[in-house]
């Protein structure tokens, strides 16, 4: 499904062309070929959607809270009607299987904005403290910077809480995936969000991301994606002294408890590895499983590996679809090479594309067993299907090789939940999971260390785009 504004963008309410003549070619990773082609801004595209913003600030924020839920209503009313149009452009800009893009990366957005409306309605936004008034208000302009391998959940995760906050903004979606990005326009557009108050401009990081990081008249950055990245918006956001809220890169643990269901435990953590192509920042990479038990988890391992199908992402018996691009097909080969060159054992899977296809960016469902927690496949984000099982002697030593890596987005424990929730409570990272629960959308999101800072979801993400005012005396 490709939108018919791919060559614009959204400023001011209106779409717009853009001032910058460059162009770029959207990929359908599955078969490498060019579906559409989207307008790239330039740092001039950038200060005419913030300039929007901040013309629409002041009549937006003082907008009754109850009206600015009102007005997100009305977005989840035009977004369920073209849900189908969602999950048809995420299949396709993204390659993930269509039953995937319906029943996760479209409900995604859906269940996000779900949340915020819900979270929104039940938050105090002003109350008593003794004779002071305290109220929450919105920050002001912001720029968002959303990422490919989620689209929709990141970009509801953020327009939806800064909207309802008050706060105006800036969307500069991922250009390898933009499809889904210039849909989400359309729906603010029909749904009536007021003018300036939702601005949308495609565009590389280094060109738009960074003007949009740097601009004085931005108050906040709300950033998605990789460390690297991450740390270049901060450095840019600095000088004007903005708020900068990150969720950035993982190497989430997965300890499985000596009393857990081994092979139920194992599973569960291979599907969760393996989903969405690995392309998840809080994805379960790295297993710690009892040394007794590593040779059997290893098999258990597999099984899951053999099952997965992957291939067209249209059919709905494919289960696993392609990476986003040749880059990413790359550095996961590359990484894979590094796991057979330093020793660790080659469960399943390997450098290549699965048997069948020799086109698109297919990977090998991989797993490796014996690692250790030196090797590069312990250590760097891959961002593929691709498993390191670690064996460990105890529980404080696989509660100290968990803690032992510069990120903290997720971990995960699974065994009985009694035993879990001591283990829980040593794993640095912003998110612990038991027992591989059902998403929660009001649990906040968010990392520890290189892995960000601020917290996303439901009230967790309206709190972040809020300013916090006492007015003392209110009731002397």
């Amino acid at each position: 499904m490709i939108p018919k504004h791919m060559q614009q963008f959204y400023i001011d309410g209106e779409w717009v062309d853009p001032l910058s003549s460059a162009r770029l070619g959207v990929e359908n990773p599955a078969t490498e070929e060019i579906v559409a082609e989207v307008a790239l801004g330039n740092a001039a595209d950038a200060d005419r959607a913030i300039l929007a913003a901040r013309a629409a600030f002041g009549a937006w924020t003082v907008v009754p809270v109850a009206e600015r839920i009102a007005v997100v209503k009305r977005i989840l009313d035009v977004y369920n009607s073209r849900y189908e149009d969602f999950a048809q452009a995420m299949s396709l800009e993204m390659g993930a299987p269509i039953t995937w893009a319906r029943e996760a990366q479209a409900w995604a957005g859906q269940v996000h904005i779900e949340s915020t409306i819900k979270a929104a309605e039940k938050m105090q936004w002003e109350y008593m403290r003794g004779t002071t008034r305290i109220v929450l208000e919105g920050i002001g302009v912001c720029a968002l910077i959303t990422p490919w391998n989620w689209p929709m959940n990141q970009i509801a995760c953020k327009v939806a809480p800064a909207l309802v906050a008050g706060c105006t903004m800036v969307l500069k979606p991922s250009e390898i995936a933009p499809l889904s990005g210039v849909l989400f326009a359309e729906v603010c557009h029909e749904a009536g969000v007021p003018k300036g108050v939702f601005n949308l401009v495609n565009g590389t990081g280094p060109e738009v991301g960074a003007r949009m990081s740097a601009h004085p008249e931005v108050d906040m950055v709300s950033f998605t994606g990789s460390t690297r990245a991450g740390t270049a918006v901060a450095a840019a956001a600095a000088p004007t002294v903005k708020r900068v809220a990150q969720e950035l890169g993982g190497k989430s643990p997965n300890i499985i408890l000596p009393s857990a269901d081994l092979e139920a435990a194992v599973k569960g953590g291979v599907e969760g590895c393996f989903g969405n192509t690995g392309q998840s920042c809080d994805a379960p990479t790295r297993m710690f499983v009892p040394r007794a038990a590593h040779d059997k988890a290893l098999g258990y391992a597999r099984e899951v590996a053999d099952a997965v199908v992957a291939g067209d992402p249209r059919d709905t018996a494919t289960t696993m679809g392609p990476l986003v691009s040749k880059l990413q097909f790359d550095k996961v080969q590359r990484l894979i090479q590094a796991g057979i060159d330093e020793g660790a054992t080659l469960v399943c899977g390997g450098t290549g594309r699965p048997a069948g296809l020799n086109r698109g960016w297919f990977v090998r469902p991989t797993v490796f067993g014996n690692v250790t927690n030196d090797m590069t496949v312990a250590r760097e984000e891959i961002f593929g299907p691709v498993l390191a099982i670690l064996p460990y002697d105890s529980l404080d030593h696989a509660v100290e090789m968990a803690n032992d890596t510069p990120y903290g987005l997720a971990a995960y424990i699974a065994g009985p939940v009694e035993e879990a929730h001591p283990v829980a409570r040593r794993l640095r990272a912003g998110t612990v999971n038991l027992n591989y629960p059902a998403w929660d959308t009001f649990a906040p999101f968010g990392g520890y260390k290189q892995s960000g800072n601020g917290r996303e979801y439901a009230d967790w993400g309206i709190h972040d785009f809020c300013e916090v005012k006492g007015i003392v005396g209110w009731g002397a």
